[in-house]
């Protein structure tokens, strides 16, 4: 099976407690280390027996290496969509998401299928909603560190815990009473209301402060950030 050592140890080095990623060192210092890394990987076998806190840790390592490799061969760039690559948006979008190129176990993925078909469909928990990222500001900060089986559920609630008492990502506004939440809370919706009744009551099971919220509560949603979540040295 994999061993995600070597990606926790460039997660440690190159992204901090905020979740920014420090592209340009990165690129710098250790440009193919990650590739070398996936490369070393793609030949191995599924293990279809796994359970699925192991098939969790897998395929989110497996989304967020994907990803960062994205950026860092494209790398420098303000943003994963807008004029991405001069192309518009809708195409930068499916470019990025939609494109089958990542090899892993002698198939291809894109990462739309490996959050679609597997950690939405199959393994069915919300909570990677706030641990893949699209490496934008607007998606969950990236832990610096690599997700393992035996802490993944743990650590699948510190970053629940995490995005939902961001205030940049979800705040209630008490003049208007009023719940603005991060338009991943509206795009995932169906998967969010599997496991609470409402968005606002989810969000509640996770906050550190009390607030009135119920199912009946106001909800306006956060225009989405598409620049990059990137640290400059």
């Amino acid at each position: 099976m994999i061993d995600f050592d070597a990606w926790d140890r460039l997660l440690r080095q190159y992204v901090d407690q905020q979740g920014r990623v420090d592209y340009l060192a990165w690129k710098t210092e250790q440009p193919q280390a990650l590739d070398d890394w996936l490369q070393s990987q793609k030949h191995l076998h599924l293990n279809y027996q796994m359970n699925v806190m192991e098939e969790l840790a897998l395929w989110i390592n497996l989304y967020n290496a994907f990803t960062i490799s994205t950026i860092l061969k494209q790398y420098p760039l303000k943003s994963i969509l807008p004029k991405f690559l001069g192309m518009p948006n809708w195409l930068a979008f499916l470019w990025f998401f939609q494109r089958p190129i990542y090899e892993i176990f002698g198939k291809h993925y894109s990462l739309a299928q490996i959050e679609n078909q597997i950690l939405r469909n199959k393994l069915k928990e919300p909570r990677i909603h706030f641990a893949i990222v699209c490496a934008s500001v607007g998606c969950p900060l990236l832990r610096p560190g690599a997700y393992f089986p035996e802490q993944v559920m743990q650590q699948l609630d510190e970053d629940t815990h995490r995005f939902i008492n961001n205030p940049q990502k979800v705040y209630y506004d008490f003049d208007k009473q009023k719940l603005y939440c991060n338009k991943i809370l509206k795009w995932y919706r169906q998967d969010f209301l599997q496991v609470a009744p409402s968005i606002p009551e989810y969000i509640r099971s996770y906050l550190q402060t009390d607030l009135p919220l119920s199912s009946a509560t106001k909800i306006s949603y956060l225009d989405y950030d598409w620049s990059l979540n990137q640290r400059i040295s």
